[in-house]
């Protein structure tokens, strides 16, 4: 034929070799019997074929990936969830830094959340496999065009991508292994399933991760109590949820709100109507502020919190970022605002006319429920951030004679009754102790432990520590709660030692609860989000110290607020407290720990120099102190605290303290009759009297003659001094008054002149402490001379 490309390709004859001269080949290319193009284009069938065979080839490779791919555990950071930290009621207190997520059910959010999430995100999500073709094959043009990178992923991928892989994916390869992940996480998860755990995992800005964050974060309040309105306003933000908040940029917002809204009209799960009546939720939305989870008074509690459960060894720090533990602390929030409140009102003067503390002063306040050893409240200082050192669980100063009642109790444990009189002259040597005094230099002439705890006498307290051993009273110390090292040396009972303040409140606790000592602690529960338990802060109780022993220095403590340091400030409380004052060497700390049956609580004041560190005396403040001694504004401080917190629920009922057992009391011993031979005898001696006068003419003579004139009667002179009109060291009265009827050996105070009133200000409104040295023993530890 004319014109064809073929050649002629009859059939060769029987038998016959083929026409081209070769054999049949397996792959006919190039064509034989074509000349021309012809010759090298394949034909229909070879093109069909190898189609054919390329499509089967593509879907084996993707049945056999599909096959091989495993769905793998969830990226650790999906899972992830801050620890939480709450007051005793549950009320927050602070999280810990970590990825701010709290993982809820899906079942307890209203249907609408997920609804509009759907609708923003993927409308065909409830009809979907996991993977859209058309979005993927859109997402591809676009990329082929040369526009932005686009995934076209669906929710499913989006939950594959955050929830199973943690990173984005942007890559072909990636998005092909992603939707391979995505169809078979589609045939194994339920949608609900899906839909859950992406609402938990997406970030929503404002560092909030999942629903329940962003609820907070956004409208404060959980996400179950979210309306409609605020549900769109936070599925709109997903795309872009840093540079579509309502407080970056309230119209985008807006326009995402209401996109998603027509989305939920549009796919039935909201009527029009619904939807017109919906307005956008401004008046609902809450300013965002970027917090400091460490800032203010809180951030002292939560330093308290990590250092308790990590020193668990089972609980790491990065466990506080991660794991989601939920910490309950037996932090009251009234108590603690209160303690606050109280400390607030100190600072702003509020209790002393409008004076106010140096600002380098630093306070300490805690309180210790004695019937388990939590910690009620702990003001630890200001601001964490601007001092991270705890004025009440890491500061030590000088104790002070808040460190008396552990040399009392040590007497009262080796036969030494609270009758026991001893020599409270001032001042008095003993043996490798010389020149020890009282505060003010006061003689209290022969008095028993009671009168000496309530004026904190030191020349009586250091022959009580003496006469038990100074070994003694660190023992007692450390078994009633004192952690910290305290030297066996005989000043040890004037508190030459530094200590916490919240093992002071312990060591009082331990006290109040009649000698059962509970370790201090803070957290009550630590759990798990599956509800496992963590950690328990309360240990086992142990009694340290007999209950008949505690009875009688607790009454020995009552007399301190009833008749000594504390009266001024703690008594008109009107209600049985025991406590004690204290004060350190050059005044550089001050104290007043007291307590009732209920609470123990622990207001410790030092003050740092200009370097930060070092400890110096206290700057006075306020009218008519001239020292700031414990009986000072620690007392006052303890009361205007501890005030309010008496009118409390739990406080309210006032608890008696047992009565006092007078350990040790001297018994007469019972002798049998017996039968003795008569022997001689000499006439008794005449009978001594049972009573003697007071010296007359005392008054007005100078005090040295009086104080002989006492002596000689048989009675123990004590002085007091005061300023008066008198010439100094005049005798302005006595008491008991002369010609009184005593007992041999009976105190005679005399009030001696210290000459004229020096001038002073123009006195305010304010009631002033008490002035220095009117015998009410202001404190000290380590220096001979003061106390507390």
């Amino acid at each position: 034929m004319a014109g064809s490309t073929r050649r002629s390709t009859g059939p060769a004859p029987r038998g016959a070799a083929p026409r081209d001269g070769g054999r049949r080949r397996f792959f006919d290319y190039p064509r034989r019997g074509y000349t021309g193009l012809h010759r090298w284009l394949p034909s229909w069938r070879f093109v069909v074929g190898s189609f054919l065979a390329f499509v089967f080839l593509c879907l084996g490779v993707g049945v056999a990936a599909y096959a091989l791919t495993d769905v793998p555990d969830p990226d650790s950071f999906a899972e992830q969830q801050a620890s939480t930290v709450t007051f005793s009621d549950g009320s927050p207190l602070g999280t810990f830094p970590g990825p701010d997520r709290t993982i809820v059910d899906y079942e307890t959010l209203p249907a609408f959340i997920g609804q509009a999430v759907v609708s923003a995100e993927d409308r065909t999500f409830f009809e979907n496999q996991g993977v859209s073709i058309t979005g993927m094959g859109r997402a591809l043009l676009n990329n082929l065009r040369g526009g932005d990178t686009q995934g076209g992923s669906t929710l499913t991928q989006q939950y594959v991508e955050r929830f199973y892989v943690g990173e984005t994916t942007t890559s072909y390869v990636g998005k092909a292994k992603e939707t391979l992940l995505a169809i078979k996480i589609g045939q194994t998860e339920t949608k609900e399933q899906i839909l859950g755990r992406y609402l938990n995992t997406i970030y929503f800005g404002r560092d909030a991760y999942g629903i329940e964050a962003a609820s907070q974060a956004y409208f404060g309040r959980p996400a179950a109590q979210l309306t409609v309105s605020e549900a769109a306003v936070l599925a709109g933000l997903i795309p872009s949820p840093n540079n579509w908040d309502p407080a970056v940029s309230p119209e985008k917002s807006q326009q995402r709100w209401a996109y998603v809204l027509d989305g939920m009209v549009r796919d039935g799960y909201l009527t029009q109507a619904d939807r017109d009546a919906l307005v956008f939720p401004t008046d609902t939305l809450v300013a965002y502020s970027r917090s400091d989870t460490y800032g203010g008074t809180n951030g002292y509690l939560l330093q308290y919190v990590k250092q308790e459960l990590t020193a668990t060894g089972s609980i790491t720090e990065e466990m506080l970022g991660t794991a989601g533990l939920t910490i309950t602390t037996t932090i009251d929030p009234t108590v603690q605002n209160e303690a606050v409140a109280a400390v607030g009102r100190l600072r702003t003067g509020q209790l002393s006319d409008g004076a106010t503390p140096d600002p380098a002063l630093k306070v300490g306040v805690v309180s210790v429920d004695p019937a388990t050893g939590g910690i009620v409240s702990l003001y630890g200082g200001e601001d964490f951030l601007v001092d991270q050192i705890d004025r009440v669980s890491r500061d030590r100063i000088q104790a002070g004679s808040t460190f008396k009642p552990f040399t009392l109790i040590a007497g009262l444990e080796n036969g030494v009754p609270l009758t026991k009189r001893y020599d409270g002259r001032s001042p008095q040597d003993f043996p490798g102790w010389d020149n020890v005094r009282n505060f003010g230099g006061k003689d209290y002439g022969r008095i028993d432990l009671v009168k000496a705890t309530e004026q904190s006498v030191n020349t009586v307290y250091a022959q009580l520590n003496l006469e038990v051993g100074p070994e003694k009273t660190v023992d007692v110390a450390s078994r009633a709660g004192i952690t910290t090292p305290v030297e066996s040396v005989p000043s040890n009972v004037l508190g030459s030692a530094t200590v916490r303040p919240l093992d002071m409140a312990s060591a009082y606790a331990t006290i109040a609860a009649q000698g059962v000592y509970h370790k201090p602690f803070m957290v009550r529960q630590a759990v798990y989000p599956d509800g496992a338990v963590a950690y328990t802060g309360e240990t086992a109780p142990t009694q340290v110290f007999d209950a008949a022993v505690m009875a009688d220095t607790t009454y020995a403590m009552t007399q301190v607020v009833e008749e000594g340091s504390g009266e001024r400030y703690v008594k008109p409380l009107g209600r049985e407290i025991a406590g004690k004052t204290g004060t350190s060497t050059d005044n550089k700390s001050a104290w007043f720990v007291g307590f009732t049956p209920q609470i123990a609580t622990a207001v410790a004041f030092s003050q740092v120099g200009e370097n930060g560190k070092d400890q110096v005396t206290i700057t006075p403040w306020g009218r008519g102190v001239e020292e700031i001694t414990g009986s000072t504004w620690p007392a006052a401080l303890w009361a205007s605290y501890m005030g309010p917190v008496f009118t409390l629920p739990a406080y309210v009922d006032e608890v008696a303290f047992p009565p006092r057992a007078n350990v040790n009391k001297a018994v007469e011993p019972t002798q049998a009759p017996t039968t003795q031979a008569p022997v001689e005898t000499t006439p008794p001696a005449p009978e001594q009297p049972t009573t003697v006068a007071v010296p007359s003419g005392v008054e007005g003579s100078l005090v040295g003659d009086a104080q002989a004139a006492i002596t000689n009667a048989g009675l123990v002179p004590a002085v007091t001094e005061e300023y008066n009109a008198l010439p100094s060291g005049t005798v302005i009265a006595v008491s008991p008054g002369a010609g009184s009827q005593v007992a041999p050996g009976s105190t005679v105070t005399l009030r001696v002149s210290r000459g004229p009133q020096p001038q002073q200000p123009a006195p305010t409104q304010s009631p002033a402490p008490p002035a220095q040295g009117q015998g009410q023993g202001q404190g000290n530890a380590g220096a001979p001379g003061a106390n507390g």
